[in-house]
């Protein structure tokens, strides 16, 4: 028996299906969300904990994906994550404290560690502390969809960039911990 992610798969590894497309939506409170294919066919399951596996809470939704995938009797579903592309953006940044900004110095600025004090997807923000320091950083949602990522749980950590903005310290990029820990960021 396979395990992958926290699935068990019979022996039969011919069962597995790369797969590449794009999220269709993702719910952190329900706990899944769907895949698209871009080779067409039915809508591919996405849970959690699979996510998970990959160092992430969320996806946001658009977000390219590549997937290994199984069919079973309940419908195809992705038992482990390859990799997360975050949507495309338009050329303009979307938040002014941003548009100013020399891309450049932003990628020249370090990956952080943080964690999440609290994040209100409702109200598109939240604030993290950098470990270390006592100040709060503000966080966009504009600035985790550019991520890829589209929630933030308290206590959740995190790896960011951190700028000083036009009212105070924000995050102008964020990666979930363990993704950003296994690429070598931080």
């Amino acid at each position: 028996m396979l395990v992958i992610g926290a699935l068990c798969l019979a022996d039969d590894h011919q069962n597995l299906y790369h797969v590449n497309g794009q999220v269709k939506w993702f719910d952190q409170t329900k706990g899944f969300g769907f895949v698209i294919a871009d080779d067409g066919g039915p809508d591919i399951l996405l849970h959690i904990n699979v996510l998970r596996n990959f160092g992430q809470n969320s996806v946001a939704d658009s977000a390219r994906i590549e997937v290994l995938t199984h069919k079973t009797q309940r419908g195809v579903q992705a038992v482990e994550v390859l990799g997360i592309e975050p949507p495309a953006r338009e050329a303009a940044p979307v938040l002014a404290d941003l548009a100013d900004l020399d891309p450049d110095l932003v990628r020249a600025a370090p990956m952080e560690p943080a964690r999440v004090k609290w994040f209100d997807k409702g109200k598109g923000f939240g604030f993290a502390n950098v470990f270390g320091k006592p100040e709060d950083v503000f966080v966009h949602i504009e600035v985790l969809r550019g991520s890829g990522l589209a929630d933030l749980l308290p206590g959740e950590a995190l790896a960011m960039r951190v700028i000083d903005g036009k009212r105070g310290r924000m995050a102008a990029e964020v990666m979930a911990w363990e993704a950003a820990n296994s690429s070598g960021t931080p």
